[in-house]
């Protein structure tokens, strides 16, 4: 079993930055890949950015490449999301999830395992 929190999430101008965690608890957690989805009002739940277990794999949306980084400490049980250069579509829900298998660029939520109850991004303009 594994137990996700995020934080960080909060108001942010276009052009900003803010960097989300995510907290596990579970001795289990360095054998899960790590993803993180967004949800939009109105919106179905998708893809931002996958990194594998030990963190030497990642993939991202092709919406927020080159601008968002996500990394892990498997020491602290904790990943990151770092978002740079935000814009407002990029106000959304942010969740984190853990996966028992690295799906790179074809990772989706229906394969995730666990979830956090998500953090609130919102980028003004």
């Amino acid at each position: 079993q594994v137990q996700l929190v995020e934080s960080g999430g909060g108001l942010a101008q276009a052009g900003g930055s803010l960097r989300l965690s995510c907290a596990a608890s579970g001795r289990t957690f360095s054998s899960y890949t790590m993803a993180w989805f967004r949800q939009a009002p109105g919106k179905e739940r998708e893809f931002v950015a996958v990194i594998s277990w030990g963190g030497n794999r990642a993939d991202y949306a092709d919406s927020v490449k080159g601008r968002f980084i996500t990394s892990r400490d498997n020491a602290k049980n904790t990943v990151y999301l770092q978002m740079n250069s935000l814009k407002p579509e990029d106000t959304a829900v942010y969740y984190c999830a853990a996966d028992d298998d690295y799906r790179g660029a074809y990772t989706n939520r229906y394969d995730m395992d666990y979830w956090g109850k998500g953090t609130l991004v919102t980028v003004s303009s």
